[in-house]
Order: C-alpha cells, then structure tokens, then sequence
C-alpha cells in the first residue's frame, strides 16, 4: 500500500481523488453537497485557513482511497484529524487498515501521534475502529435546514426573531459580508474562542486558540475558495463590545448549498437568546440575498443540547451522524 501525497496543482491525482470520494458519498452520505473537482481543488489550495495534507492510497497500481490529515498550528501540537474513504467497490479487502497503517505512520513521522478517526456512522466503522485500536470518544450530529423561500418560511424566522429580541433589548446585530473590517478581528477573535465551551465529550483536545491573524486567515481562505461569506455579530450598546456571532457560507459553484460555521455568545452575555437571535437573522438575511438557497448543514456535537434545541426550532432536522474516535501512536 503506497500513500501518495497530491496538492491542487496535480490535476489527474484531483480527479481520482473526487472520482472515489463521489463514490463514498453516494454510498454512505447522499445527502451530502456532491464532491465536485474545483470544490476539491479550492480544499486543497486553502482548507480554512490551514489547509490538510492530502494523499491517494494506491494498490497495485490503482487508487483505491483517499486520506486526509487535518492539524493546526496553533494549537493542539499533537493531534490530527484523520479522514480515511476507501472506494466502496474494494471495502472489506484490508484496505482500511493497510490504509490506516500508512496514514498512522505519516502522521506520527510529522510530529502528530494523536489521531482523530472520523467518519458517517455506517455499520462497519465501529467494527474497524475497535479492531485497530482507536475508541469512540464522541458523537455529532448534522442537521440540514431545507429552506423553501415561501413566505410561511420567511414568517417563521421573523417570528422567531422577534422572539428572542424580546429577550435581548441590550444588543444590536450589524451583519457583514465578506471580510471582516481590520479593527473587529481582536474582538472576533475573543467572540470565536467562546466556542471552546462547546462540549466535546471524551475527546482529548485542548481549547483552540485565536488571534486577529488567525481570523482573517480563516475568513480569505473562505472568500478565496469560493464562497460568499457572511457573519452576523452582537454588539452590546452600552458598551459597544462585540459579543456574540454567526457564520454561514453559500458555495458559489453550487448556489444551493450553504454551510453553518461558528455560532458562538461570550459566557457573560449567555441566557438572553443571543443564539437564537444572531441565528434568525442570518436565516432572514440568506432567504433575502440567496433565493436560490436550498440547503443549510451544521453539525453539533450529539451532547451540545442548548445548540441543538435553537437549530431544531428555526428547522433543522438530523441527516446524518458522525463518530469520532482517537488513538495515540
């Protein structure tokens, strides 16, 4: 089993990879946004700022899978992300775990000995991860919002809007499109390190760190690769301090598609509907600058109850779970 390393600029080894990854989708997630090769390629060039290391797993000469490695240098020195999708025509061949031995041993070569195996929780994936040593530590779950652009719909998010300001008389919300102004990356720095509260059950992970550069890493990488970008952010009025946010992206190459990233309140502005607030708004502001939108994922962990009820009453509802599972090399 070779693992071979491949960026954007290798056009044939891009589109094997997007040729096995479309398969997998159709087999375990086709409720997913189908894997296109410039979505692939743009992945590749930037991830979120800090783009993974991508390889083909090649057999006898034909790929047969595809690993990612994801990390951050900015926290979490130890650990990567591994992703491992091996073409649905050669499962329960070995390849998995001649895969994951090769995958292992590069990520350990690099400085990362902690793993992070993730994948949709299809029948045979506690069975792999149990028999080459990892243990399940976590749950998420995805949601998909179907938006309809009907005016019941539209109704629906103003009333729930409406709702929740009532309980947050104290805060404005300022929307903004692509990057953020220069002066607000600190304070959405702070804003984006809340998320740290978020649960994350028994993995063994550190708090994620940010700074001003590190969002407006995140936030071009995001405009560079083809998505439009909007945030919301509350601002407390008496003071003026950024307090809460919401980010959604729509991929410009299949408009129907959009993505929840970051909701996030600081700990001193929690229990007014903030979440709800900033999440309705941003809702209202797609259905009147995306009419084409069709369908909103986000995902949570399955133990993140307060996320999951605002998610599920502006409707969302489950499309798929994910298990997450770590072991160290």
């Amino acid at each position: 089993m070779d693992l071979i390393p491949y960026d954007a600029e290798d056009a044939a080894a891009v589109e094997s990879a997007v040729s096995i990854m479309r398969e997998v989708v159709l087999a375990d997630s086709p409720w997913e946004r189908p894997p296109t090769t410039y979505r692939h390629t743009m992945s590749l060039r930037y991830g979120d700022g800090e783009p993974g290391r991508w390889f083909l797993l090649r057999e006898d000469g034909a790929d047969v899978g595809v690993v990612a490695l994801h990390s951050s240098d900015h926290d979490n020195l130890e650990l990567a992300w591994l992703s491992l999708a091996i073409r649905p025509s050669r499962r329960r061949e070995g390849l998995g775990r001649r895969g994951l031995a090769v995958a292992a041993e590069e990520s350990v070569r690099t400085g990362r000995p902690l793993l992070l195996l993730y994948g949709w929780d299809v029948p045979a994936l506690r069975a792999f991860a149990a028999a080459t040593g990892f243990e399940e530590r976590s749950t998420e779950v995805t949601r998909a919002q179907e938006m309809s652009g009907t005016p019941d719909e539209t109704e629906r998010f103003v009333s729930l809007r409406a709702e929740a300001a009532a309980r947050a008389q104290d805060y404005e919300l300022v929307r903004f499109a692509g990057e953020s102004p220069e002066e607000l990356l600190a304070a959405l720095a702070r804003v984006t390190e809340a998320i740290n509260d978020a649960p994350t059950d028994a993995l063994e992970m550190e708090d994620e760190r940010y700074d001003a550069a590190r969002v407006r890493d995140y936030e071009h990488a995001m405009t560079a690769s083809g998505f439009r970008f909007r945030r919301v952010i509350a601002r407390h009025r008496e003071t003026g301090e950024v307090v809460g946010h919401t980010v959604m992206v729509v991929d410009t190459e299949q408009p129907a598609w959009g993505e929840q990233h970051d909701t996030a309140v600081l700990p001193a502005h929690r229990g007014h509907r903030l979440g709800l607030l900033l999440k309705a708004e941003m809702l209202l502001w797609l259905a009147e600058e995306e009419p084409q939108l069709r369908h909103v994922l986000t995902g949570n962990a399955a133990s993140n109850d307060v996320m999951i009820a605002v998610n599920e009453r502006l409707g969302y509802r489950v499309a798929g779970r994910e298990l997450l599972f770590q072991r160290r090399f």
